[in-house]
């Protein structure tokens, strides 16, 4: 299904924040039936099966003067830990949740944001019933349509993680890994299921992109998650790694959704993949080769006069990351050290575009991971070793 251009990129940025953000738990007059995730069928991805899970993930490195070299990919044979993954707002079921049927779109964003993790670990990714870009287009336009269950997707996660312990965890450490509406859940997750708990020791690491994640100024541990720190080091187990991402010469406005808190005493945490514990460092980006999924943006031309044959496309030196806290906001600022005069793109795709205009208020919120992948996969085989 095709949304109108205009109020898709409106709406997927205002799906990710809505879901995303703390709220007060809101369910239909008739709540919805438990999955039951002991059944294949609910699972988008699990390990031992040819799922949406199990794609090609090699790619071709760009270097300056735009030659090319391949970047051949393999997953592990006998990953040390396991991925539990929740996928970002992508859904365009016509209902105000999703069904547990995947789709063309659940596909694609697995593609992009999970599958390259299979280097490192074995990968469950669970089908839920999210807040659809169908229900948030809605209550855009000032005629929400009647049902939309906000507490559903993480009661569904909930469910899919319980399920996950019990059938196939066996006391395997495990690295949480979410994006925008997916990260928003996680991070209730780790709240309600793991924060405290026995479970805890087991949790290698959580990644928890595109959404706010809140700590007290100038502490690591502390308000969303009370005993699960942020991340500072190499090789640090137990912690989280979260970032909101945006170019560093259009930082986050005033009406930024992301970045942003009114939360007195507490900032947005700012985890940088790139570099732990603290500073700039170059971000390890992978790309799909063509357009950016849910952007008005053309496809990068990554290499003048080449054609890239694999599906993806890494970009060496292009892009830094730093962490900054300016004018109250504190965000993740990608640098793009491009030459417009020479073989290789000087410049990234990826921005919320809405009618030909970039919101600056949304920032780089659609290549979150992709601009970071490989710093992040780095940074789960150094806390697994």
């Amino acid at each position: 299904m095709k949304l109108n251009k205009l109020v898709v990129g409106v709406v997927i940025a205002a799906a990710s924040h809505a879901v995303a953000q703390p709220a007060p738990p809101v369910r239909s007059p008739l709540a919805a039936a438990a999955n039951d995730y002991r059944l294949p069928a609910n699972w988008l991805c699990l390990p031992g099966r040819a799922d949406a899970c199990r794609t090609d993930q090699s790619a071709t490195a760009v270097a300056v003067n735009g030659s090319t070299t391949p970047v051949p990919w393999q997953a592990a044979a006998a990953p040390k830990v396991d991925c539990f993954y929740v996928y970002p707002t992508v859904s365009f079921d016509l209902g105000p949740n999703s069904d547990m049927v995947p789709g063309p779109e659940e596909a694609s964003v697995v593609n992009q944001q999970l599958n390259r993790f299979a280097a490192q670990c074995r990968v469950f990714a669970p089908m839920y019933r999210q807040v659809t870009i169908t229900a948030l287009r809605s209550v855009m336009t000032g005629a929400p349509m009647a049902g939309i269950d906000r507490d559903l997707p993480y009661r569904d996660v909930r469910d899919a993680w319980r399920t996950y312990l019990a059938d196939h965890n066996g006391g395997r450490g495990v690295v949480l890994i979410g994006h925008s509406q997916g990260s928003g859940v996680l991070k209730r997750l780790l709240a309600e299921e793991i924060d405290g708990k026995p479970v805890q020791k087991q949790l290698v690491a959580a990644i928890l992109a595109g959404t706010n994640v809140l700590v007290p100024a100038g502490q690591v541990m502390g308000g969303d998650l009370k005993s699960i720190p942020l991340c500072t080091a190499v090789g640090q187990r137990g912690c989280v790694i979260s970032f909101v991402s945006f170019r560093a010469d259009a930082p986050p406005p005033a009406n930024s959704r992301f970045g942003r808190t009114a939360v007195a005493g507490m900032k947005v945490a700012c985890v940088n993949p790139a570099a732990l514990g603290g500073g700039s460092g170059g971000a390890d980006g992978y790309f799909p080769t063509g357009r950016i999924d849910l952007t008005e943006q053309p496809p990068v031309v990554w290499a003048k006069g080449t054609t890239i044959a694999t599906p993806f496309v890494t970009v060496p030196g292009l892009l830094t990351a730093e962490c900054v806290d300016r004018d109250g906001a504190q965000y993740l600022a990608l640098t793009v050290h491009g030459d417009p005069g020479g073989a290789r793109t000087s410049t990234i795709a990826g921005d919320v575009v809405a009618g030909g205009r970039i919101l600056p208020d949304w920032g780089l919120h659609l290549i979150d991971m992709n601009a970071s992948m490989g710093n992040l996969i780095a940074d789960v085989a150094a806390a697994t070793r």
